[in-house]
Order: C-alpha cells, then sequence, then structure tokens
C-alpha cells in the first residue's frame, strides 16, 4: 500500500499507486478544465504532485501544452534567473561486478579494457581540468569492492580538493558511486562532498531486476532506499534521475516523483538535483534493445512537467544530448550542464575524444570554451559557483532560502564572481569580450544596496589578480 512515510521501496515507490495513477492521467488529460486547473496550480510555484503531473503528461491540446512550456520557461527564470551551473564529470574507474545490461561497463563485457586511475593519475586529470575552467566535478566510478573500495574513493575525494594551480581549484566535489551503507556515507559526507548523486534505472521493479540481472545493483530495494541512508548519514544533498528509455516514460515520471516525495515527508528536503539521462548508444550497448527510447519531443516535454512539478530542484542535462537539444531543454527546465566532457577513464589527459573506456558516447563534443560562449550568446550567465555548498547551505537550509526566493541575493552575484574567474584566467578573447558584456548587463539586476557594492568591490579585486570570493 502507497506510504510516502515508509522506509520500504515497495510502499513509497507502490507499483498499483503507479497504475492508478497512468489511469487516472488517461482519463483526465482529456478534459480541458482540469488541465487547466492544474496549471493555474503550478503558476502558483509550490509544486504538483505525481498524480497532476502525470495528468500534465499526458495532455495532447496544443494549446495547453503550449501554456505548459511557456510555465516550465517562466518558473525556470523565477527560481533560477538566466543563470546555467557548469561541471563535468570525473571517471576514475571502469572496473564493476554487476550486469547492467544497458551500461558497457557490466562484468560480462570481455570487449572493454578496465581501467583504474592512480591518485597520480587522478592528480593529472583534475589539473587539466582546473585548466579548462572547471570549479566543480562529478565523480563517477563502477562498482567493484575490491578494485574501487570506498577508501580508494575518499582518497580520490582528497586527491581532487588537494590540487592547485595560479589560485585555482576544484571546490565541490559532487559523488555518483553505487548504493552504500549509512557509515560510508557518513565518511562521504565528512570528506567534503557535495550532493551524493545515484539514479534508479527505473523504478519498475520487475524491469529493473530483469536490467539487472546479477551483481549487487540487483537488489532493488537496497538500491532504491539508497537516499535514506545518505541522509542518515549527513549527505542532506542527493540527487535522484532515471535512465529514460528503459521503461514507459509515464510510468517513470510518477515514480520519480513519488520519490522526491518520500524524501520531502520523511527528511523535509526533496532531491537537490534531478538528472535527465536517456539510453544511448555505447560499446556493447545498441538502441534496438530498448523499445522505449524517447524520442525528442517527449524528452523536452518530460523536462518541462518535471521543472513545474519540482519548481525548486535542479535539473541536470549531460553531453549525451545534442548541443540543439540541450538548446531546446534549457529554456524550459535545465539549470545545469556538463561542458568538455570526456565519458572515459583517463580521458582528459589524452588526445582521442573517445576510447574503448567510455561508459556512453558524447554528443556534445565542444571545449568547456566554446560552450561558455554559445551561453553567453544566449543571455544565460554561465556559473562555476560552489558558495552554497562550502557555505552550508545545504539541503533544508539551501531548500528554505531557494523556496523564499532570497537564494537569488546569492545566486546571481556568485555566477558573476565565478565567470570573471574565468574570464579572466582562461577563455579566449572572444569569450571575454561577451562575457564582459554580459556582466555589465546583469549588474543593473542587482538592486543598489550592500550587495552590490560588494559584487562590484569584489569583481575588481578578481581582475587584479584575487580569486575565490563568495556571498
Amino acid at each position: 500500500m502507497y506510504n510516502p512515510l515508509s522506509t520500504h521501496a515497495d510502499e513509497f515507490i507502490d507499483h498499483a499507486e503507479v497504475l492508478e495513477t497512468l489511469e487516472q492521467a488517461a482519463r483526465e488529460s482529456k478534459q480541458p478544465a482540469r488541465v487547466l486547473e492544474i496549471l493555474e496550480k503550478a503558476a502558483l510555484c509550490k509544486g504538483l504532485s505525481h498524480r497532476e503531473a502525470a495528468i500534465l503528461m499526458d495532455c495532447d491540446d496544443p494549446g495547453l501544452e503550449e501554456k505548459l512550456y511557456a510555465l516550465a520557461g517562466e518558473i525556470k527564470r523565477k527560481f533560477y534567473g538566466n543563470r546555467i551551473v557548469l561541471f563535468a564529470p570525473l571517471y576514475l574507474s571502469n572496473y564493476c561486478i554487476n550486469g547492467c545490461v544497458y551500461c558497457p561497463y557490466h562484468a560480462k563485457n570481455r570487449s572493454i579494457p578496465r581501467k583504474k586511475l592512480s591518485q597520480e593519475e587522478i592528480a593529472e586529470e583534475v589539473l587539466a581540468l582546473i585548466r579548462t575552467g572547471h570549479k566543480r566535478l562529478a565523480v563517477e566510478a563502477g562498482e567493484d569492492p575490491r578494485n574501487n573500495p570506498l577508501e580508494y574513493i575518499l582518497d580520490s575525494i582528497r586527491t581532487i580538493y588537494s590540487v592547485r594551480e595560479g589560485g585555482n581549484s576544484i571546490r565541490r566535489v559532487n559523488v555518483n558511486i553505487a548504493a552504500t551503507d549509512v557509515e560510508s556515507y557518513r565518511k562521504l559526507k565528512n570528506a567534503g562532498i557535495g550532493t551524493y548523486i545515484l539514479f534508479q534505472e527505473t523504478y519498475n521493479r520487475q524491469q529493473y531486476e530483469a536490467l539487472h540481472p546479477t551483481g549487487p545493483k540487483s537488489n532493488y530495494a537496497w538500491h532504491t532506499e539508497a537516499m535514506d541512508r545518505a541522509q542518515e548519514g549527513g549527505c542532506d544533498d542527493v540527487g535522484v534521475g532515471v535512465l529514460f528509455g528503459l521503461n514507459g516514460y509515464r510510468y517513470e515520471l510518477a515514480a520519480l516523483l513519488m520519490h522526491a516525495e518520500h524524501l520531502e515527508a520523511r527528511f523535509g528536503v526533496g532531491p537537490h538535483t534531478i538528472s535527465m539521462p536517456r539510453i544511448c548508444p555505447a560499446d556493447d550497448v545498441s538502441l534496438d534493445s530498448f523499445p522505449d527510447a524517447l524520442p525528442d519531443a517527449i524528452f523536452r516535454k518530460l523536462v518541462a512537467v518535471l521543472r513545474i512539478a519540482v519548481p525548486y530542484t535542479g535539473m541536470i542535462i549531460s553531453t549525451r544530448e545534442s548541443a540543439r537539444m540541450r538548446e531546446q531543454l534549457l529554456h524550459c527546465g535545465i539549470s545545469q550542464i556538463s561542458g568538455g566532457s570526456r565519458t572515459s577513464v583517463g580521458g582528459y589527459t589524452t588526445e582521442e575524444r573517445h576510447d574503448e573506456t567510455a561508459q556512453f558516447d558524447v554528443a556534445d563534443t565542444r571545449p568547456l570554451d566554446d560552450v561558455v560562449r554559445w551561453l553567453l550568446e544566449q543571455n544565460h550567465i554561465p556559473s562555476f559557483c560552489t558558495a552554497c555548498y562550502r557555505e552550508g547551505r545545504t539541503g533544508d537550509r539551501f531548500m528554505s532560502l531557494c523556496k523564499s526566493g532570497k537564494i537569488s541575493y546569492c545566486c546571481t552575484p556568485n555566477a558573476l564572481m565565478t565567470l570573471k574567474e574565468y574570464l579572466m584566467d582562461y577563455a579566449s578573447p572572444e569569450t571575454r569580450a561577451a562575457g564582459e558584456r554580459l556582466i555589465a548587463a546583469s549588474l543593473t539586476d542587482i538592486p543598489e544596496g550592500r550587495v552590490r557594492e560588494k559584487t562590484l568591490e569584489r569583481l575588481a579585486r578578481i581582475e587584479a589578480g584575487e580569486r575565490d570570493f563568495r556571498f
């Protein structure tokens, strides 16, 4: 029986509740008055239930869909302005003992060479990333207790934070590793991680077990309840997501929001981020095996519906998507993107764009400077900000500020200061010129007073060579 406060996966992601949600959506999505009622509620920026979001997802009225996209854009601007946070993934190891059929790292894949970075190699990768301008990373590693034990991850985090050049460093390390126990999450928190990220892949238990035939990840309950243990271990910023295309998107949308509702009900704070990957080709993985792979139009609508259903939550799109698709998604809900990414182990210190250790093919292969200039040309502020994490504004403290609207007093100045650092240290002349124009224009959006004065003072000090200011 559905119970968002339950600690059991089969109760807070109740299969019968998902099916009832989809049946209700099929009926009520054909009722324009009901859809308008939900859109009006969404405009209050308090979020929607999984049942309400499912109705919007099923609505196929062109006029109502137009209202949906317009509202998603308005809500995104209300909470995130024109800021886009940038990050890069860092793959430490592709050793893995799981049998996930959609991932080339699965244990039975003999065509892919296995590789694990030493701490010295990690430092070289980090230095290469710093030299492109990155300030935040998402650490990735396969599940293998012998090759990738928790101690290896903790050592790697310490190595990443230790690398510095010219006053610049990686300031936030998010971690995307396998589900673990409470004590291990406590150790990760004490090591200084930002967000703990874990994709559910699919919430449908039957499909999940078929896709994960072997390995620790085959335990549906252990995996689905991981965010509860992370919260209990002190990781109060957690990031969720599914791999769209493994199962029907309607089911995944409802279940994903049920998971968010569960975290909100039990811990008082929902997910810090929702990632939006969809299945794409990779070594030993063909889309022919996945009939639920999503067309662009449906994927774009999913982003818009999620944006208005969870207005305070950061939404992430990776370089799995093309530049064209990423541009569309920025306007209907996405607030974080990766840039200049390599999805292979050791990929930042090799010349090849792709090698045999890559987890998936990169569709947007532009270097970071091109991505930054592209954002600037669309009037977005490329942000490398990590201030909330380092100032202790995490979990419910971050969400309370976000819901009140006060977070913008920190976010815009911090975004501008980190953009200024990038322009001074790493940008091409064309990107720097575009960035300086945007900074000048954006300063007019900060009201007269202490914050504006401090922002102007700190921007001048950054130009003079100082670094790492934050509100």
